[in-house]
Parts: C-alpha cells; structure tokens; sequence
C-alpha cells in the first residue's frame, strides 16, 4: 500500500473535534502529574507543571499521530521533531504564564495552569499541529 493511500488527510472539522478529545486526555495526564508531583511529593510546582506537559505532550503526540490527524507514514522521527518542536514552544507558554499568573496576580497554581492550558490548546497547539507538524 503506498504512503499517499495510508495518510488520507482528516477533515478539518473532524480533526479538531478529535484534537479537542485528544487535548483533554492528554491535559488530565498533565494535570495528575502536575498535581502528585506538587501535593504528594512536594515539588515546586513550576517543575511540577514542566513534568506534567511533558508527558501530556508525549500522550498527544500519539494520540495525534494515529487518530486525529491520521499521519501514519514510516518517517514518524521527523514529526516527532516537529512536535518536539511546537511542544517546546507550548511548554514555554504554559510554564510562564502558570507561573507570571500565579507569581504575579496571587492566583493558585492549579487555577492558573487551568486558563493558560486552555488559552494555549484553543489558540495555538491544534494550529500548529495540523500546519506544522502533522502536515
């Protein structure tokens, strides 16, 4: 079976429904990591909040990978490179705005992580994700 048969683009609307599922799944990985981190280990919860987006991302990229955006080609390191990529420029957004919020405006930290996750998965991570990365 050639690549161009296996990689059938997902519909637009269809792959942001299924990022949306595939954000929260991935976010309540961030979530629990960042949270047993913080309150049973007693990690500062900016590292905490890094270690959680890190394993979301990895949860997301999989996820991506095989059912929202249907990419399924052999080359998998150069998307994993590309997500790595946008990830890392998530990671950034999400770890300085939880802690610009929390430092700066006295917001609890789960609180901030809430709206910053949110205003970074709606606004940049499906965009980045289906132009670039999964392209």
């Amino acid at each position: 079976m050639n690549a161009k048969a296996q990689t059938e683009k997902t519909p637009l609307f269809l792959s942001w429904v299924r990022s949306q599922i595939a954000a929260l799944s991935a976010t309540g990985i961030d979530f629990l990591v960042t949270i047993l981190l913080t309150e049973v280990f007693g990690v500062w919860y900016a590292w905490s909040n890094a270690t959680g987006a890190f394993c979301g991302a990895v949860v997301s990229f999989l996820i991506c990978r095989r059912w929202v955006f249907n990419v399924r080609r052999r080359h998998w390191h150069r998307q994993a490179l590309r997500y790595a990529l946008a990830s890392g420029l998530s990671l950034v957004l999400n770890t300085s705005g939880v802690w610009l919020l929390t430092e700066n405006l006295g917001i609890p930290y789960i609180f901030s992580k809430m709206i910053v996750a949110t205003f970074t998965g709606l606004a940049i991570n499906f965009l980045m994700f289906r132009y670039f990365v999964f392209k």
